[in-house]
């Protein structure tokens, strides 16, 4: 008993689905020139047939009147291209380009309905009517502002890539005007700008570009060649510029749609006018109507049909037969009224929207209610729903229909649904009808929010606006509503921002510790703007980590992080700083040379008169607190008008030095204003002013004496912002030598003494003995140079200190050894006296040489471009 019951459901759930499947029609679209082969659809399965079945069965196409272009593979049972696809051909400017076919299923014997759409693409180009138009205007009469109409171009596609645009080649004499119809299209009339002068220019050539909204767009020419007539009286004019006619779509061939009526007010053979249709809108309107060139009469010379154009726009031409011919327009508007029959009517009785997403299957979604006001054949409609997935259609009694949910419904994928019931009648030929729905798909809060980015990377410029944007983040939650609602917030969570550092690090310099990024920043909770609470700066901050948190308002709520990493770019904010002088004796002596005239904060140098070219007599110090190229310094002279100045400064190095050997021409004194530029964008700068004062060789040295003197240590080179050029200390170092040359030759007539009392004196037992030599340098013999506190060291500009003096001081033998050391010690005299006669000849020939060391010296000082300075 349960065997039958089970094959009784078999039977039943086959013929049900069979009874669907029949009243079931399928949909595919193909594009135009698809090539041979292409699969359109699986028709076999899509017909609910098994693996081998379609050949089994023979499923094939019943042949049409029209060519379909398709054709059903035996063997897999899809649907493929067999030959060009052509919409234009199949269709014309129809739209959509639907074409319906008949598949035929043997064993049983059964048809199946199959609607194939043909979509559109750009493949083909606008096209003109003709190549050229020539047109005549008249010179001098045709006034500025006069229009003259033009042939459109006509593209066979439909829809974007029919949609044309005119352009035309530049002229000064025309241009373009485009008026766009009432049914989209776009009438283009040439625009007279100048008046035209037939002995300038006697014909005007230009080139009027039509371009499609194709992509890629594809475009035509037309070329204008205007030729330029003489002077005209009057152009035939129109009673009316626009007749606007209706025939019914019904009308029959011949038809009188209208006539039009220009009239010239010259005489004679200037006034007879005739007419002529110019322009067709679209292209197929020259085939449905004709003009009598000598009445205006215009008749109907093909049927109407409403359904493939409705509006007809025609420019017709009068002309006159004067010499040259003048012309005058109107526009022809003949608008198509409908003739139609009854055709289904959908209603929609009861609708329940939103549909919850987690619904469950057969929820009825509406109520639906079809009737048709013919009678018979004609007034019985079958219906359907399109597209059949997730919604079906359930028949409940006659003319009533239940749309009803067959599969479960996810609303991150669809959110909406646009369902199309769809009604078609017995009649011959058949009239449709069709009804859309919009079922909306309500929400569960089932994801999280997720940004764009797990990392954001943010450049920021430093000394930025409080409340400057910086940067914007989204995350993303595929719920709606308060379920997809998201709030944005800077999360803390422990993470502190080190000064001066990166995220995450202290600084010790600074002395603000660790801060939250919350300090710095802040983000929009609604538009996740992250914006700055206050000004960066650069020297402070360079990177800044920190996390942003979106949350949802779902319950529960759910939430994500993204990282953002601020970095701070360095500004140019920060203009050169010269280092403060460090008030030193040698800058105060410098500026009491300069007189009672001297300026604060004038930096203060001297040079002796002779100083050759290319010695340094001060160094600009500055530093610059930002960093790369705005940080990197360069170092100008403003010099006078018309000439240059004795001295120059290191581009990059800030050193002073003379351009040329200095003379008495250049002045007591010399005031340089020197400019600190960086390399920023714009560059900021600063000014040093150095006043470099001229003394004689022997002022110099006085003046250097005098700084020696008064200071207890030399001037610092990095604790100034200008050093004591080596002018004055080469010129002090000369009156030292001459009074140290004296002073030996002073020691030598005391030696020559000496040796000649030693050789009558009598001669002690003791005897000198050689020991080793001690090396002294120049600046420790107290004869030749200041004291220690005072001492000077001998440097050249190219090397170090150099000690070029040496004396070979005289060696006494060591004591005898005994327990009295002071009895065997002999007196200063006696001392004296036991000194022998090599070693006293050594003296002497030491002191001779001293001169020439002495000399040798100076002439180094002098020439080496040698300076002095503290050591």
């Amino acid at each position: 008993m349960g065997e039958r019951c089970c094959a009784a459901l078999v039977r039943l759930l086959v013929l049900q689905a069979a009874w669907a499947l029949s009243g079931g029609q399928v949909r595919y679209s193909v594009p135009e020139e698809a090539k041979a082969g292409t699969v359109v659809g699986r028709l076999a399965q899509d017909l609910g047939l098994e693996a081998g079945e379609a050949e089994a069965r023979r499923l094939r196409l019943v042949a049409q009147g029209r060519r379909a272009s398709v054709e059903v593979s035996g063997a897999s049972g899809a649907l493929l291209v067999s030959s060009r696809l052509d919409r234009e051909e199949l269709c014309g400017k129809s739209a959509p380009c639907a074409l319906r076919l008949e598949v035929l299923l043997e064993r049983p014997l059964r048809v199946f309905h199959v609607q194939l759409e043909v979509t559109d693409i750009n493949d083909n180009a606008p096209v003109f009517p003709a190549a050229r138009k020539n047109l005549s205007i008249a010179e001098l009469t045709t006034l500025p502002g006069s229009r003259f109409p033009l042939e459109g171009a006509s593209d066979a596609d439909i829809g974007a890539n029919a949609q044309l645009t005119y352009t035309l080649s530049p002229s000064e004499h025309f241009s373009l005007d485009l008026q766009k119809l009432s049914d989209g299209n776009i009438e283009t009339e040439l625009v007279l700008t100048k008046s035209l002068d037939r002995e300038t220019i006697p014909v005007h050539r230009l080139v009027l570009t039509a371009t499609d909204g194709g992509r890629p767009s594809l475009t035509g020419t037309m070329e204008l060649v205007i030729s330029v007539e003489d002077a005209n009286d009057n152009a035939p004019k129109f009673n009316q510029s626009v007749y606007q006619v209706q025939l019914p779509e019904s009308a029959g061939v011949g038809t009188l749609v209208t006539r039009v009526n220009a009239t010239d007010a010259d005489e004679g053979i200037n006034s007879e006018v005739t007419y002529g249709v110019t322009n067709f809108i679209p292209p197929s309107g020259k085939d449905v109507i004709s003009i009598n060139p000598n009445t205006g009469e215009i008749h109907l010379t093909a049927p109407l049909d409403f359904e493939e154009v409705k509006v007809f726009n025609f420019r017709i031409e009068a002309k006159d037969k004067g010499t040259p011919s003048l012309s005058g327009h109107c526009k022809v508007v003949l608008e198509v009224l409908d003739v139609n029959d009854n055709a289904p009517e959908v209603w929609v009785t009861s609708l329940s929207v939103p549909v919850a997403e987690d619904a469950s299957v057969g929820t009825v979604v509406a109520l639906l209610s079809v009737s048709d006001r013919d009678s018979g054949e004609n007034g019985r409609v079958r219906c359907w729903v399109w597209p059949a997935s997730p919604f079906g259609l359930e028949a409940t009694f006659l003319g009533s229909y239940s749309l009803v949910l067959r599969e479960a419904l996810d609303r991150e994928r669809v959110s909406e649904y646009e369902v199309e019931v769809r009604a078609e009648d017995g009649g011959a030929p058949a009239l449709r009808a069709r009804r859309g729905l919009r079922v909306p798909v309500s929400d569960v809060n089932d994801n999280a929010p997720l940004f764009a980015q797990a990392v954001y990377t943010v450049l920021a410029r430093e000394n930025n606006a409080a409340g400057a944007e910086l940067a914007r983040l989204w995350a993303r939650d595929p719920d709606e509503a308060a379920n997809g609602r998201v709030s944005y917030s800077v999360w803390d969570g422990g993470l502190g921002v080190g000064v001066g550092g990166a995220a995450g690090s202290s600084s010790s310099s600074g002395g603000m510790g660790w801060r939250p990024a919350s300090s710095y920043v802040s983000v929009d909770a609604e538009s996740g703007r992250l914006w700055a609470l206050q000004p960066l700066d650069y020297e402070e901050l360079q990177v800044l980590q920190f996390e942003v948190r979106a949350v949802d308002a779902g319950e529960p709520a759910l939430s994500g992080n993204a990282t953002v990493q601020l970095f701070v770019l360095d500004e140019n904010d920060n203009a050169p700083a010269l280092l403060p002088a460090a008030g030193s004796a040698a800058e105060a002596a410098a500026a009491a040379l300069a007189g009672a005239g001297s300026e604060s904060g004038t930096l203060w140098a001297w040079a002796a008169w002779g100083a050759p070219a290319g010695q340094v007599v001060a160094k600009i110090r500055a530093v610059d607190a930002d960093s790369g190229y705005n940080a990197w310094l360069r170092y100008e002279l403003c010099e006078p008008q018309g000439g240059k100045g004795p001295f120059r400064v290191g581009l990059y190095s800030g050193e002073v030095s003379t351009a040329r050997a200095l003379d008495e021409a250049d002045g007591p004194r010399q005031r340089l204003l020197i400019v600190v530029r960086d390399h920023g964008e714009p560059a900021r700068s600063a000014t040093a002013t150095l006043s470099v004062s001229l003394l004689e060789a022997a002022e110099a040295a006085l003046a250097a004496g005098s700084s020696a003197a008064s200071s207890s240590s030399a001037v610092s080179r990095s604790a100034a912002g200008a050093e004591l050029g080596p002018g004055a200390a080469s010129a002090a170092t000369n009156v030292w030598l001459v009074v140290a040359i004296c002073a030996v030759s002073s020691l030598f007539l005391l030696a020559v003494v000496l040796y000649g009392a030693s050789r009558w004196a009598p001669r002690a037992a003791v005897l000198s003995g050689p020991g080793p030599t001690t090396l002294v340098c120049a600046s420790e013999v107290g004869s030749w140079s200041y004291s220690q506190r005072h001492s000077r060291s001998l440097c050249v500009a190219d090397g170090a200190a150099k000690s070029d003096l040496m004396v070979f001081s005289p060696n006494f033998p060591p004591p005898p050894p005994g327990p009295a050391a002071k009895d065997t010690q002999p007196e200063p005299s006696a001392l004296l006296g036991t000194v022998s006669g090599n070693t006293l000849l050594n003296l002497i020939y030491f002191l001779l040489l001293l001169p020439l060391f002495n000399c040798a010296l100076s002439s180094r000082c002098c020439e080496g471009g040698g300076y002095l300075t503290g050591a």
